[in-house]
C-alpha cells in the first residue's frame, strides 16, 4: 500500500531520502500538475543549492494578466470569480524571465500558445517532440520522479485512485517503471477532492504510487479555461469543416475557438439541418467538395481525441457522439459490416460461434470474456464439466441448440456491454465541464474512457482493431500558415521561435494517411493582423514546417475547402489560392507563375474572387442574429455587460493598429453624445466614469460610441 502523507513538504523529504538530491521531476501537461507539490520541490531547491532540480513538463497554466488599467478594471472581478484561490506554479515568473536559480532548470515540451515568445530561457530549453514520444524523451532526460494530480474515492475495499484528467502519459510511465524495477524512480500523487474521478483505464491502484499526499487544504480552485468567444470567420471555417464529417465515423477536434466552432457547427447540422444547409449554400463556392456530408447524425460519431474538450461534451449531450466501439476485433468488424447489431439475439450468437468468440466448449476465460461483452448473463457459471444456467445444469456445448437457447433466454433483447463512445488522453475546460464529468451517471461513466496517447495518437498497439474502430476518421486541427506547396506551419516561426509545440498534430496527420477512409483537416485563418499589419496566412513558402508537403491533405479557411491529397503541385497551388483572402490572391498567383508552378494562362475563378471579410459578414450576420452562430456557443461565465465591454475593448485595441480608421473613429466618437444614464453602469464597471488622462478619455469616448452602435445604451 502506498504511503499516505498529509504535507507536500514531508513528501519532498521522503523523495529526497529515497532518490537523492539530483531530482528530475516530471509532471503531466495542463490540469494534471500537482501545483502545491511541485511548488514545494521548487522552494526546497531554491533554498538549498546542493539540490539539483530539473522540471520536465508542458502546457503550464496561469491566470491571464490584463494588459492595461482599463482591462484590469474589467478583468479583476472576472478573474476572481473564475479562478478563485487557484495557486500558480511558483517557478513560472523566474522561468519566463530567465531568473531561475543556477541549480534549477525547466524544460517544456509544449508551450501555452504564444506565452513564451521572446523569452530566451524557455526558447532555449524547449524540447520538440511528438506527443507519442514524450514518455520516451522524459525517460531520456532522466526523469526519476513523476508527479500527478489525482482523484480519489474511499470504497469498502479501500482507497481508489484515478489519473482523471491526465492518464495520457502516466499510464505508460507506470508500465515503464514496472519494466525497470531496479532503476531509481518514484511516482507521487496529490489528491484533489474536486477533480472528476474517471474510471476504466484511468483508474489505477494506489500501490502504483510511492507516496500520495492527501490534505483538504490543498484543494485550491481547479484551473478552468473560460469558454471562448467565436468570431464569424472561425464559424465559416468550422461550417466548411463540419460538412466533411461522416455520419457513423470518427471525430477528433482541438481546444479553442475553432474547436468550439466545429462542435457548434455539427450541432447546427444535426439539430437544425435546414438552416445548416442554407448557410452552407450561402457560403458555397468552387472550393466545395463533391464528397460533402450534410445530413444529420443518425448513426452518430465516435470520438478518439488527444484532448477531451467542452465542445465534445456538448456533442455527447446532443446525442451526436453516440457510436460505440468495442475492444474486440470480431465484434467491431461485424458491427461495421452490418452482420450483427448491438442487440443480443440469435444472429449475434451464431456469429460469435462462427467467428470463434464462442468456442465449442467454454473455459473460465472465454466465459468471462463473453460475460464482459454481455453476450451471456453474469450469473452463468462453470460447474465441473457442465454450465449452470438459471440454476439449471446444462451441457457445456455451444453447438447444442438447447444450450444456446437457454443462454440466450437470459440476455435476449439486451445490448452489448462495455462499448465506448470516447477515448481521450487528457481534458481541460471550463468549470461546468468538470462538474458534468463529476456527475456522470453509471452508464455514461462506462462509455467515456480516458487513456494513454500511446493508444489514441497512433495505430501501433493494435492496427487491425483501431482501423475497425476509427472508420471514416476526421482529425480536425488548426495551423498558423500554409505554403503554396501544402506544407503547414502550426507551432513555430521561421526564425525558430516556438509558439506552442507539435503536440499530437503530426501524429493525427500521419494517422489520417495510414487509416483507410481517414482525412486530416487543418483549419487556417486566411489572414492575420489588421490594417497595415494585415498579412496572408496562405504564403508562397516558409522556412519552418510542422506538417511537410508530402503529408498534405485537406486545408480549410473561412473561404472554403482545399483537398490537396494526391494532387499535383499546380493543382495544390490553385486550390490554396482559391481559399485565400482575395486581397492577396494575385500576388500569390504571380509568385507561382514566376516560378513555373502553374500555367501562365491560369486565371483565378470568378467564384473565388470575392473572398473578403465583408462578404462573410454579410452572409453570416443574419444567422448570428437568429442565435444560430452565437458569440459564445457554449455560454459564458461573463455577464452580458462584461461580454459587451470585452468585445468593445477588443475592437478599440484592434483600431489602434489601423491609424487612419482610428483617427476617423475617434473624431466620430468625440462628436458623439451618449445617453449618460444608460452609459453610467458600463463606465463604472471599468472605472472610466471620470477619466484622469487624455488616453483614458479617448478610450471612454470610443467605448461609448461602440456600445451605442451595438444598441446597448438604450434607457429602459
Amino acid at each position: 500500500m502506498s504511503n499516505i502523507l498529509t504535507s507536500v513538504e514531508e513528501c519532498v523529504d521522503q523523495t529526497i531520502a529515497k532518490v537523492g538530491s539530483n531530482l528530475v521531476l516530471g509532471a503531466p501537461l495542463g490540469l494534471g500538475k500537482p501545483v502545491q507539490l511541485m511548488n514545494a520541490f521548487y522552494q526546497r531547491a531554491a533554498d538549498d543549492p546542493a539540490i539539483s532540480l530539473h522540471i520536465v513538463t508542458g502546457l503550464c497554466l496561469e491566470v491571464p494578466k490584463p494588459g492595461s488599467a482599463v482591462e484590469a478594471s474589467l478583468a479583476g472581478p472576472i478573474m476572481q470569480r473564475l479562478f478563485g484561490d487557484y495557486e500558480e506554479l511558483a517557478f513560472l515568473d523566474a522561468y519566463r524571465e530567465g531568473a531561475l536559480p543556477s541549480n534549477i532548470r525547466v524544460t517544456e515540451l509544449y508551450f501555452k500558445a504564444g506565452s513564451m515568445k521572446n523569452r530566451p530561457g524557455p526558447q532555449q530549453s524547449y524540447v520538440s517532440a511528438n506527443y507519442t514520444h514524450i514518455v520516451r524523451d522524459m525517460s531520456g532526460l532522466g526523469v526519476n520522479v513523476m508527479t500527478q494530480l489525482v482523484a480519489a474515492r474511499d470504497t469498502a475495499s479501500g482507497l481508489s485512485i484515478s489519473l482523471s484528467c491526465n492518464p495520457d502519459l502516466t499510464l505508460e510511465i507506470i508500465d515503464l517503471a514496472r519494466a525497470h524495477p531496479d532503476e531509481p524512480f518514484l511516482l507521487l500523487g496529490q489528491i484533489h477532492d474536486d477533480l472528476p474521478f474517471m474510471e476504466l483505464d484511468a483508474e489505477v491502484s494506489p500501490d502504483d504510487f510511492d507516496f500520495i499526499v492527501r490534505n483538504p487544504r490543498y484543494n485550491k480552485t481547479l484551473f478552468a479555461v473560460p469558454n471562448s468567444a467565436v468570431p464569424l470567420q472561425d464559424y465559416a471555417a468550422a461550417l466548411h469543416a463540419s460538412s466533411l464529417v461522416v455520419d457513423g465515423g470518427t471525430l477528433q477536434i482541438g481546444i479553442g475557438a475553432l474547436g468550439d466552432a466545429v462542435a457548434k457547427a455539427c450541432m447546427l447540422r444535426h439539430l437544425n439541418n435546414a438552416e445548416y444547409r442554407s448557410v452552407l449554400r450561402d457560403l458555397s463556392s468552387s472550393t466545395r467538395l463533391a464528397t460533402e456530408h450534410l445530413g444529420t447524425f443518425e448513426k452518430g460519431l465516435y470520438v478518439s481525441t488527444e484532448m477531451f474538450v467542452n465542445g465534445i461534451m456538448h456533442l455527447i449531450e446532443q446525442d451526436i457522439v453516440k457510436r460505440k466501439v468495442y475492444d474486440s476485433l470480431p465484434l467491431q468488424q461485424a458491427l461495421n459490416d452490418g452482420i450483427i447489431t448491438e442487440s443480443i439475439d440469435e444472429r449475434l450468437f451464431q456469429y460469435c460461434r462462427d467467428s470463434g468468440l464462442l468456442p465449442p466448449r467454454l473455459t473460465s476465460s472465454s466465459l468471462a470474456l463473453i460475460q464482459y461483452w454481455g453476450i451471456v448473463a453474469a450469473d452463468v457459471s462453470l460447474e465441473r464439466e457442465q454450465l449452470l444456467v438459471n440454476g439449471q445444469s446444462v451441457p457445456n456445448d455451444m453447438d447444442d441448440p438447447q444450450v444456446r437457447a437457454a443462454l440466450l433466454l437470459g440476455v435476449e433483447g439486451q445490448m452489448l456491454r462495455n462499448g465506448r463512445i470516447l477515448h481521450g488522453g487528457f481534458f481541460l475546460g471550463p468549470r461546468d465541464f468538470y462538474d458534468k464529468l463529476s456527475n456522470l451517471d453509471a452508464t455514461a461513466r462506462t462509455q467515456i474512457c480516458m487513456t494513454g496517447v500511446r493508444r489514441i495518437n497512433q495505430l501501433l498497439l493494435d492496427y487491425p482493431l483501431y482501423c475497425a474502430q476509427r472508420r471514416d476518421a476526421r482529425f480536425i486541427n488548426t495551423g498558423m500558415m500554409v505554403s503554396l506547396s501544402g506544407a503547414v506551419t502550426s507551432d513555430a516561426l521561421e526564425d525558430g521561435t516556438v509558439i506552442s509545440g507539435v503536440g499530437g498534430q503530426y501524429n493525427f496527420v500521419a494517422m489520417a494517411h495510414d487509416l483507410p477512409g481517414a482525412r486530416s483537416i487543418l483549419c487556417i485563418r486566411s489572414t492575420r493582423g489588421h490594417g497595415k499589419n494585415l498579412k496572408s496566412n496562405v504564403i508562397p513558402f516558409y522556412g519552418y514546417v510542422t506538417i511537410p508537403r508530402h503529408l498534405r491533405d485537406i486545408v480549410v479557411t473561412e473561404y472554403g475547402v482545399a483537398d490537396l491529397r494526391g494532387k499535383s503541385d499546380s493543382e495544390v497551388i490553385q486550390r490554396l489560392i482559391n481559399i485565400a483572402d482575395s486581397r492577396f490572391q494575385e500576388e500569390l498567383l504571380e509568385f507561382a507563375k514566376a516560378h513555373g508552378k502553374v500555367p501562365q494562362n491560369y486565371q483565378i475563378p470568378e467564384s473565388a474572387r470575392g473572398n473578403s471579410p465583408e462578404r462573410l459578414h454579410t452572409i453570416l450576420a443574419p444567422y448570428h442574429r437568429k442565435g444560430l452562430l452565437p458569440d459564445y456557443p457554449f455560454g459564458s461565465e461573463l455577464t452580458e455587460q462584461e461580454v459587451a465591454l470585452a468585445a468593445s475593448l477588443r475592437r478599440i485595441k484592434a483600431l489602434s493598429e489601423e491609424p487612419a480608421q482610428f483617427l476617423a473613429t475617434t473624431f466620430k466618437a468625440l462628436l458623439h453624445r451618449a445617453n449618460p444614464q444608460a452609459a453610467k453602469p458600463f463606465l463604472e464597471r471599468v472605472h472610466l466614469e471620470h477619466p484622469e488622462t487624455t488616453r483614458d478619455f479617448l478610450i471612454q469616448q470610443l467605448l461609448l460610441l461602440d456600445l451605442e452602435e451595438k444598441g446597448l445604451l438604450k434607457v429602459s
